[in-house]
Parts: structure tokens; C-alpha cells; sequence
């Protein structure tokens, strides 16, 4: 049976969207509706541009604290970590353990289900936060690094549609199956979407030099996915989210 043979074919009204979007993406306190993410992907990069601004008010306000740009930097991360429910750092960690596993497909994929993190996993949380930090530390300014984190925001969340368009789930069970495939018309939508916010937010120059290298980075997660697991899986997808955030960040910052 299709994976989405039982959802209905109505397009959710923006209002569920962004609430299904909203209660998945963080862990605000809304009345969720049951509506597939598949469905509903355009409005990932407007959570995800809404997730970038709160950290970027507070990279500003630490500034304007007198805090040093990379202890600001660090707020930033903290407050996006609380308001996300540290979800896809979760799902960077057991990717990486994935990856780091001796074995085929389903050794791999047992290990992304494994309640544990590994020194891979570890490791990967370090280095990716960590370079996050620094790059929010050499953008430096509050007002640059708020359209930074807006920016790389949306693009990161926009980018998961497409990868959950071409690149099927993993298993037949878990969070990407039960998400469903977004249509290759939505998924269009929420890179159109998350390049317009990315665009206002840090100009056109950044925009595109953002969506080119976080383009490589998604395309070289797709191509691991695919080889190690067999598809995609919602640990596959929070860690693409965190390396195109963490592309994002570095093309910003390069270009400060």
C-alpha cells in the first residue's frame, strides 16, 4: 500500500499548516492538527526562518549586553536548541553513529535507533556546533548575524523537502515514513519560499551562494542516505538540516 494512500488529498488552510509545522519543528505549545509534514513542507522554512530570528534577537541583545561575538554566538545556539527541542541535533548524532557502524543496511539503520550516542555522534555535535558558533563569531554584528540565522534558518528547513521527495524512507515505520513524501510541486514551493525569506533577510549574493553550497551538501546527504541506509529516515533528515544550517552560516559568514 502507498504511504499515502490514507491521507487525504485536500491541501491543508495555512493556518493548519503552520500549526502542524510549528508543533512538529518546536516545542511551542500549539494545538497540532493531524495533517501529514508531507503535505504541508512550504511552511517548513517559515519555522524555521521564525526559529533564526528568536536566536538571532538573542545574539543581538547578548551583543548589545557587551558579550563577546562568540559568547553570543553560544546564546544563539542555546536558545535554538531550547526552542527545537534540540530535534535535529538529536538526529545528527545518530546519523553519524550510523555512519561510523560496521556493517550493512540494517546494522546501520539499528544503530540510528539506538537510545545511546557514540563517540561518532559525540563528535559530530562538537564539531558542527562548535562551527556554527564560529561562524556566528566572525559575522560578529548583531544586525548581520540576526539575517544570517534567519537565512540559514529557512533554507535548512526548506532543504528537507526535496530530500524527502527523492529520496524514499528508509523503513516502512518510523517518523519519515509517517511523514510522507512531499510532491515534487511542494517541494519546489519550499525552496521558493525559503530563498524569498533568505533573500530579504541576507540579499541576493548570499541567497545564492547559500543555496549552491547547501545544494552540495544536501545532494552528498542524499547519496549517503541512499547508499548506507537505503533512503532516508528522520535522523537522516535533522541531520542534512543541521549541515545545510551550518553551509548557510559559513557562506554568510565568508562573505561578511
Amino acid at each position: 500500500m502507498d504511504e499515502d494512500e490514507d491521507q487525504p488529498t485536500t491541501t491543508p488552510d495555512w493556518r493548519d499548516a503552520l500549526a502542524a509545522a510549528v508543533g512538529f519543528f518546536t516545542v511551542l505549545p500549539v494545538r497540532a492538527p493531524a495533517v501529514a509534514l508531507g503535505r504541508v513542507a512550504w511552511a517548513f522554512p517559515v519555522i524555521g526562518a521564525g526559529v533564526g530570528l528568536a536566536a538571532g534577537l538573542a545574539f543581538a541583545l547578548a551583543r548589545g549586553l557587551g558579550l563577546g561575538a562568540m559568547a553570543a554566538g553560544v546564546v544563539a545556539v542555546i536558545v535554538t536548541v531550547t526552542l527545537t527541542g534540540a530535534l535535529h541535533e538529536d538526529g545528527l548524532a545518530d546519523t553519524a553513529d550510523g555512519l561510523g557502524v560496521r556493517g550493512g543496511r540494517e546494522a546501520r539503520l539499528a544503530a540510528l535507533r539506538a537510545s545511546g550516542i557514540g563517540a561518532f555522534g559525540v563528535l559530530a555535535l562538537i564539531l558542527v556546533t562548535l562551527g556554527r558558533v564560529a561562524a556566528l563569531a566572525q559575522i560578529g554584528a548583531g544586525a548581520e548575524a540576526l539575517g544570517a540565522l534567519i537565512a540559514a534558518g529557512a533554507l535548512s528547513r526548506a532543504a528537507l523537502a526535496p530530500l524527502m521527495h527523492a529520496v524514499p524512507a528508509a523503513r516502512g515505520d518510523g517518523l519519515s515514513a509517517a511523514a510522507g513524501a512531499p510532491s515534487a510541486e511542494m517541494a519546489l514551493v519550499a525552496i521558493a519560499v525559503g530563498t524569498g525569506i533568505a533573500w530579504l533577510a541576507v540579499g541576493l549574493l548570499a541567497t545564492l551562494a547559500g543555496l549552491v553550497f547547501g545544494g552540495m551538501v544536501l545532494f552528498g546527504v542524499a547519496l549517503l542516505a541512499r547508499r548506507l541506509f537505503g533512503g532516508q529516515t528522520g535522523d537522516v533528515l535533522g541531520a542534512a538540516q543541521q549541515l545545510v544550517e551550518f553551509a548557510v552560516l559559513l557562506v554568510v559568514a565568508a562573505l561578511a
